[in-house]
């Protein structure tokens, strides 16, 4: 559900907020009682690992100290590093939503149906198996906590992924990072703190609840994802070394993070599980801005190295002898076959689509040296853009340029910054690997295509909500309707909006048949005073007798409500969308048939040129 939409608790009252309160209020207690009970435990022998991976967001492979970056202290990085194994070449995709696809799949992100970050874009398929799934039929305890950017609704939703719990945000950023509302299996409550401290504590009262059974513990912390908000303890110690606002605050950000993984490694030394848990650290891109990155090329949404290549930081005292560094390529689809084999999991145990990622755990356990591992080839792609790269060579598509025919060719050993292009020098090595790219870009997207619309209905998630930034505007020429941002990306809304010709439309799949209550969440310019809305579903196929375009009844919106945005302790301003309180808007029931369908948002009427802005539509279940 949308954690943005405050007006929600003032609509339903204040049982609702009592009720929130109570819940989030049980759900500390119930950690405070882990953490007060627990006892250092030995691993019984036969007892698998735990595993604790955490991921950051927008943080490159310069952002740690032991790197070589002398701007930023990260102490719990470094050591976490130095204990364990590091995967120096670790690999993953350009931006957010699709590295969390393959992370959690083991698969090359178009194959999960994963294409971009907004629109339902960053949605998977509903049949992909992700880690949770493997590790909850293997008897682990589950849990998620921080940014999932995989879809928000069931089946896309983390509880319907495998995770038992999930405390967190759905969308592909958050809007403030000061005491704001989450959610926490599908209900929403106001956290208190900064974001990164409060994704850290429900994660280590997930681990202390369940330290004495095996645990998956998924920590995808937000930051340093802008917007650029960090307590001034971090923010002001980077302003101090002369570093720019949006450097200092990136830096703090980082830093924060160190911070709240000390605490993470701290937990599990407290509760005696260390010795036997993996604790594995990553990132989902390369860096959000032009800073130290190793002198790579590319940052965050480029094929190049310095857009794909992350840390990776492997620890597990009781399995791993710590202290080495692989140079081997590996990659985020390697995580799932390797955990499997790391924690003793039979891979018939839950049968997964077939992976492209391989089983690294003889590097990670010292079994294999990297002059002993074969050659493997990588593959890396955004939009239009790619890139393929084995241990050696780095290839990679252009818009035009003579050499290589359109591509280019780099010598990564070398040249790891990529600056000569070889590809004249190297004609069958670039051959090799263009067609290797070309072969594998048409396999990946074989699926492309494929629906993947929102499920309404469903008994376990009976209110649906459709996001304004997740709707297909249908303009008039160009005009007439659209989102604040040019992209509209995660929290954006439905404006703009002139003609009554325009229109939105959202793909479902409406799991069942009967009554449901509809419900809009807007602001209302004074232009749109007067405006009218309402909703219309179409259907691929109908029955001849059944109207084919059932509609709620058309409300007009008699009053202004254009609320300013809501005030945001940015330290840099941000080019995201603002916060703003939202109002409901009932439009009645609609009855619905089973089946996919596109659920219409239309204009009535607008007798001053203008209608309604929209952040959702919220669908609920009523009954047969």
């Amino acid at each position: 559900m949308d954690m943005m939409m405050r007006d929600r608790r003032l609509e339903r009252g204040l049982g609702r907020r009592v009720w929130a309160a109570v819940c989030w209020s049980v759900i500390l207690a119930w950690g405070a009682a882990g953490v007060a009970g627990a006892r250092p435990q030995a691993s019984g022998a036969d007892r698998p690992p735990n595993v604790v991976l955490i991921m950051t967001d927008d943080q490159g492979w310069g952002d740690v100290g032991i790197h070589g970056n002398k701007q930023l202290d990260t102490p719990h990085l470094d050591r976490l590093a130095r204990d364990g194994v590091r995967l120096n070449h670790f690999y993953v995709s350009p931006v957010c939503a699709p590295t969390r696809a393959s992370l959690l799949t083991g698969r090359y992100h178009e194959r999960t149906g994963v294409f971009g970050v907004t629109r339902g874009e960053e949605n998977m398929y509903t049949d992909e198996v992700t880690l949770a799934e493997v590790f909850k039929a293997a008897g682990y305890a589950t849990g998620c906590f921080g940014k999932w950017h995989n879809g928000s609704n069931w089946p896309h939703h983390p509880n319907a992924q495998g995770f038992d719990e999930f405390i967190g945000f759905c969308g592909g950023h958050w809007n403030n990072y000061f005491d704001t509302e989450l959610e926490h299996n599908g209900k929403t409550f106001r956290s208190s703190g900064y974001i990164t401290d409060v994704i850290t504590g429900a994660a280590t009262r997930f681990i202390a609840t369940n330290k004495d059974k095996p645990f998956f513990c998924y920590v995808p912390y937000n930051a340093p994802h802008s917007p650029w908000q960090v307590p001034d303890k971090f923010y002001d110690k980077y302003k101090q070394r002369g570093l720019d606002n949006t450097l200092a605050c990136a830096f703090g950000m980082v830093e924060n993070i160190d911070h709240n993984v000390g605490v993470l490694l701290k937990q599990l030394d407290d509760l005696g599980v260390a010795d036997n848990t993996i604790v594995i650290f990553i990132t989902d891109n390369g860096p959000n801005t032009d800073r130290y990155n190793g002198n790579m090329r590319g940052r965050k949404g480029s094929p190049d190295e310095g857009g794909v290549r992350v840390p990776c930081f492997i620890r597990w005292p009781k399995g791993i002898k710590g202290g080495r560094v692989v140079e081997s390529i590996t990659s985020h689809i390697d995580l799932l076959p390797t955990l499997r084999t790391l924690c003793g999991i039979d891979p018939k145990q839950t049968q997964t689509k077939p992976l492209d990622g391989i089983d690294v755990s003889p590097l990670v356990l010292g079994e294999k040296v990297d002059a002993d591992w074969p050659n493997r080839t990588i593959f890396n792609r955004w939009r239009t853009r790619g890139s393929v790269r084995t241990q050696r060579w780095r290839a990679t598509p252009t818009k035009g340029g003579v050499p290589g025919q359109g591509w280019k060719l780099y010598d990564m050993q070398a040249d790891p910054g990529q600056t000569k292009d070889v590809a004249v020098q190297h004609p069958d090595v670039l051959k090799k690997l263009r067609n290797a790219y070309v072969e594998n870009t048409t396999d990946v997207n074989r699926m492309r295509g494929r629906d993947k619309p929102v499920w309404v209905g469903h008994e376990k998630w009976p209110t649906t909500e459709l996001r304004g930034h997740e709707a297909h505007l249908r303009p008039v020429k160009g005009k007439g309707i659209s989102y604040v941002g040019r992209s509209g990306w995660a929290n954006d809304w439905i404006t703009n909006w002139t003609d009554k010709s325009a229109h939105a439309v959202w793909p479902v799949k409406v799991v069942r048949e009967g009554n449901y209550r509809v419900s809009l969440l807007y602001t209302c310019p004074p232009k749109a005073v007067g405006s009218a809305v309402y909703i219309g579903a179409s259907y691929a196929s109908a029955e001849p007798d059944v109207s084919i375009f059932p509609t709620t009844k058309k409300v007009k919106v008699n009053e202004a409500y254009d609320p300013k945005h809501v005030p945001s302790p940015d330290r840099v301003p941000r080019k995201e969308v603002y916060e703003k309180v939202w109002r409901t808007l009932n439009l009645g029931q609609i009855k619905l048939l089973q089946g996919e369908a596109g659920i219409h948002l239309r204009a009535a009427a607008m007798p001053n040129g203008r209608a309604i802005d929209v952040k959702a539509v919220r669908i609920e279940w009523v009954g047969p």
